[in-house]
């Protein structure tokens, strides 16, 4: 597993990060465990989760996990703050007082005295950066959260969260967790190039596109039953990433992946990891088996005729199926 820089910081994470979003929900307390403990042995030592997902439960399988194996210190830990995790007018947003509460809460959770990386999961479009990183910034200074990063910003909303922590002297964003995978590939065009420029780490959220570029889904045939795309008529946000347009992509993708002889997640996980400007893109396993498959992609490497291949079935940054949403992103995020 290739280790890297993260963004400017002197932080060094593996070239893939293990999201946890599953654990405590369809994976139980001990298979997570096991997940994260074959994870740290292949290399990872980057855990991505949030306080939003499964209602906590989550954080609390990560937390008993990296408490029960002793290896809390080799892992660069992650969460994130800003969904509903109540009934309260207070229970959503990006407010001091949310940010504050929520920050205790996932300490508790998942077991540890400071968070490695804590993230707003979405930005807010009414209410200012500034309230937000101030109350981040006590995090800092406290102790409790040594670095921050955004999830899903646009990149103006970046660079002006940039300039207020240069404005008021705040700790800045230092990483930002975008859509990214070869169905949507338009962080391209101003995301990615602004990174790099400003030395932001991007760590891709969905970089399988939600299953669908592990090989599971046929044109032909209906989703499998206990996949997410099983009832699309009651999810409009799948329904519009399903379309008739991602067939053609796929198709392309699995004949190249059939000629390097590996599976097309693992070829999907791989050109994801190694776009420039890409730190740790994050996989979702649910079970052993999906972790044991995006494992090998460490190993699958592009010759440059295939990476051009790639660019004409799916341009660069261009997309056929919608991750980086706006409107839901920015106004009507709901878990």
């Amino acid at each position: 597993m290739e280790i890297r820089s993260f963004g400017r910081t002197g932080v060094k994470v593996s070239s893939l990060c293990l999201g946890a979003m599953m654990f405590g929900g369809k994976t139980n307390y001990e298979d997570s465990a096991a997940i994260i403990d074959r994870a740290i042995d292949g290399g990872v030592n980057f855990i991505d989760t949030a306080n939003v997902y499964n209602a906590g439960r989550s954080e609390e399988a990560t937390g008993q996990a990296l408490q029960r194996n002793g290896k809390r210190n080799q892992v660069f830990l992650a969460t994130k703050v800003h969904g509903r995790m109540g009934d309260g007018p207070n229970d959503m947003n990006n407010t001091r007082r949310h940010i504050i509460e929520s920050c205790e809460a996932s300490l508790r959770r998942l077991g540890t005295d400071w968070i490695d990386l804590y993230q707003i999961h979405r930005p807010q479009s009414d209410m200012a950066i500034d309230e937000t990183l101030r109350a981040l910034d006590d995090l800092v200074r406290s102790g409790k959260v040594r670095y921050l990063g955004a999830s899903t910003f646009a990149a103006w909303q970046l660079l002006e969260s940039l300039w207020v922590s240069k404005e008021y002297g705040l700790n800045r964003f230092v990483c930002e967790q975008p859509p990214y995978n070869l169905l949507d590939r338009r962080i391209e065009r101003e995301l990615l190039p602004m990174a790099q420029s400003y030395g932001i780490g991007i760590i891709p959220w969905s970089p399988l596109a939600g299953g669908l570029l592990t090989g599971k889904y046929n044109r032909n045939e209906p989703p499998p039953e206990d996949s997410r795309y099983a009832n699309l008529s009651s999810n409009p946000m799948y329904r519009r990433r399903m379309n008739d347009a991602i067939w053609d992509v796929i198709e392309g993708l699995e004949r190249i992946a059939a000629d390097k002889r590996v599976e097309l997640s693992q070829l999907s996980l791989a050109w994801c990891m190694q776009q420039p400007g890409v730190t740790s893109p994050i996989i979702g396993p649910r079970t052993m088996e999906q972790l044991e498959d995006n494992l090998k992609a460490a190993d699958v490497t592009f010759t440059p005729e295939e990476l051009k291949e790639i660019d004409r079935i799916i341009r660069p940054g261009t997309h056929v199926s919608p991750y980086y949403e706006a409107d839901w992103a920015v106004s009507q995020y709901r878990w």
